[in-house]
């Protein structure tokens, strides 16, 4: 069995374990990650992100990459439309250039992370399969493949169900009620010009009947749509793969013609998934030698579009809190940790707020409301 010691590990190299990796380089501090993925390109890393200025872009900062994340920003991906279920836009609001939420693709946002680390710090195709305490705040981790590490300070940046949050808290995500079906609409433009056109630039959101239908324009010219559906927890096990674009769309009956295109003419296969989250203000006790971040800490529904940024922020400032302290790692995590509870109860508790009015009876007018009042 193939046993290594790390004096940090990272498990999970999502954009907070990168970002945690990247500041402790810039800082002087090595790191290792260790990743279940076999590598970089084993899965598309889909999906548009917009990077809010308070958290995301501050950690961009701190990691030394924000001019080259400048460079990677979806032009005109700030614009936003609300519509109802009958196709009528309710708000739109145009990219000007001046916002501070720009969008970038999560794929491009990863590979600079990536690429601003030196050869080796990630170990790919490490699946955890247990952790246990050692001795003076060390920590093992074993792998699927056999091998075992130690390390002096482990960090979970490993997602919903990390396998290093059972060190510190006994909290399971939960289901929040919603699940989600995501399509793509690909070369929309050209093949889809109907559906891009009901999309715009940027971000669309429709709600009506307590559900609604979420799409973005991404930077290679396709749609990626989600529906969002208020069902049963084992909904998503009762629907036939082989229907299911046609079972999502029977819950939009009724529908604009062209919301429900979105659904009908879309490539590909279907994507399922349930919308879990962790309690609003998941907290533990100061365990020595590990700490948390991002989903592992605080998994929240993306309804309040925090959850990659926060993960980067945490994971900025655990490098910075490690940087701060360097000869006293329970000093950095204490300072790491007396920031990240309080933040993350507030963007969870935003997100569970946003979640019940966006699926309400009344979503739509909610939703109205909420922007009408952002551009006053």
């Amino acid at each position: 069995m193939n046993n290594t010691h790390h004096p940090i590990a990272i498990i999970g190299a999502g954009l907070g374990g990168l970002t945690a990796a990247r500041v402790l380089h810039v800082n002087g501090i090595e790191a290792t990650l260790f990743e279940l993925e076999p590598s970089a390109e084993a899965r598309v890393q889909g999906g548009m992100l917009d990077i809010h200025e308070e958290n995301g872009q501050w950690a961009l900062h701190a990691a030394g990459l924000y001019d080259d994340f400048r460079r990677i920003i979806h032009e005109g991906g700030e614009a936003m439309r609300l519509a109802g279920r009958d196709g009528t836009v309710r708000v739109a609001l145009d990219d000007d250039g001046g916002g501070g939420r720009p969008e970038v693709d999560r794929g491009d946002l990863r590979k600079l992370l990536l690429d601003s680390l030196p050869d080796g710090a990630i170990h790919w195709g490490k699946k955890v399969t247990g952790t246990r305490p050692l001795d003076g705040g060390r920590h093992q981790v074993s792998f699927a493949d056999g091998s075992t590490i130690t390390t002096d300070l482990l960090i979970g940046a490993d997602g919903a169900w990390s396998r290093v949050r059972p060190l510190v808290s006994d909290a399971l995500p939960t289901y929040t009620g919603i699940s989600f079906a995501e399509f793509d609409l690909l070369d929309a433009d050209v093949r889809h010009p109907r559906s891009a056109a009901v999309i715009g630039d940027g971000f669309f959101i429709c709600l009506g009947d307590e559900r609604g239908i979420l799409a973005h324009r991404e930077t290679d010219g396709s749609l990626h749509v989600y529906a969002g559906l208020k069902v049963d927890e084992a909904w998503l096990d009762t629907v036939d793969p082989a229907a299911a674009k046609a079972t999502v769309l029977s819950y939009f009956d009724g529908w604009d013609e062209g919301l429900r295109e979105l659904i009908a003419s879309a490539d590909g296969s279907v994507v399922l998934r349930r919308i879990h989250a962790l309690p609003v203000g998941h907290r533990w006790e100061r365990t020595a030698g590990v700490t948390l971040l991002g989903d592992a800490a605080h998994l929240m529904s993306p309804f309040a579009g925090e959850g990659a940024n926060l993960a980067m922020f945490d994971g900025a400032e655990v490098g910075q809190a490690i940087a701060a302290h360097r000869n006293d790692t329970e000093a950095a995590l204490t300072a790491y940790e007396g920031f990240l509870f309080p933040r993350g109860e507030a963007s969870a508790a935003e997100s569970a707020e946003s979640l019940q009015n966006m699926f309400a009876a009344d979503g739509l007018e909610r939703l109205t409301e909420f922007f009408a009042g952002a551009i006053r």
